[in-house]
């Protein structure tokens, strides 16, 4: 649970020892832990076979090959980081604060890097496809890419702290102001809904491209791109949603509602990572039924890069 006075969470910090010695399991986070669960089991070893197997690579470009390669190692590297947060959401968090910051940060970039390449990779479709444009500096948008990620995820390097909770310590957010707060939730909010209103607009143009040509029309096709939208906005569209809401309960003093909120981020926020499971399956599993309806009408996937 989030506070905006460090002075509470530090006075309570020194009995953390008794915090930890409770091995009694939480309830409250079975849920979450669940479905934390099922995505470390179904994809680290998805991403890991798109990482080493590389489906269908052979009729992908270049280009498309890389931006693949760099969803699956971005999901594998925030699906990693799941075992230590499954055990914290049951038990207690017992590694420590700088352990603290160095996980949410790394679980943060990845989550970012995976939304920016998911967004690079609908535009480059939608140039590619709609106006047969190859985007030449498309490698260094790629590149670019990490530090961009690395930089959106430094406000939650500062912001995280080791926080009481009953008779546990847990591994959450403490704003040191109101200004803090909403500029953290603000940053993250407009990454959000832009990376959403990107990808929708590329398929959805896609889509109309594709059942424009008499021998574009295939129902695979249509069902694949209506299933990266559905899944992408369905995963992510909560979380934002939430941080809207909670902009708004900050910029009103309205504690209580931003105190449900806080609470349902433990709820919302675990369906993110469903996305990086799901990735492999959608982009790299599937993607050959995509580019097979694209060939005739351009060679640019083939040839162009």
């Amino acid at each position: 649970m989030e506070q905006l006075n460090l002075t509470a969470v530090t006075s309570n910090i020194s009995s953390s020892s008794e915090l930890l010695t409770s091995p009694s399991m939480d309830s409250r986070g079975v849920p979450a832990a669940v479905i934390l669960c099922l995505c470390f089991l179904l994809g680290v070893p998805g991403n890991i076979a798109v990482i080493i197997l590389k489906p269908n690579f052979q009729q992908l470009s270049s280009m498309t090959q890389s931006l693949m390669l760099n969803l699956a190692v971005s999901d594998l590297l925030c699906l990693l980081t799941l075992p230590l947060w499954i055990y914290s959401l049951l038990y207690s968090w017992i590694f420590g604060l700088l352990a603290c910051k160095i996980l949410v940060y790394l679980g943060s970039c990845s989550l970012y890097l995976s939304v920016l390449t998911i967004v690079l990779l609908s535009f480059q479709r939608y140039m590619l496809v709609v106006h047969q444009q190859v985007l030449t500096k498309m490698r260094w948008c790629l590149v670019l890419l990490w530090p961009v990620s690395l930089i959106l995820s430094i406000p939650f390097f500062v912001i995280q702290k080791e926080i009481p909770d009953k008779n546990r310590l847990r591994c959450g957010y403490v704003f040191s102001s109101r200004t803090q707060k909403l500029a953290t939730l603000l940053t993250e909010t407009l990454v959000g809904f832009t990376s959403c209103f990107i990808v929708a607009f590329s398929y959805i143009q896609l889509y109309r491209k594709v059942n424009r040509a008499a021998f574009f029309n295939n129902p695979q096709t249509s069902r694949l791109v209506t299933s990266i939208i559905i899944v992408f906005f369905v995963l992510w569209i909560p979380y934002h949603t939430m941080n809207v809401l909670r902009v708004g309960a900050t910029a009103f003093h309205n504690e209580r509602l931003d105190k449900h909120l806080a609470e349902l981020r433990y709820i919302v926020l675990p369906l993110t990572f469903i996305n990086s499971c799901l990735n492999p399956l959608l982009y790299a599993f599937t993607s050959h039924i995509c580019l097979k309806q694209e060939a005739p009408q351009s060679d640019l996937f083939s040839h162009h890069h």
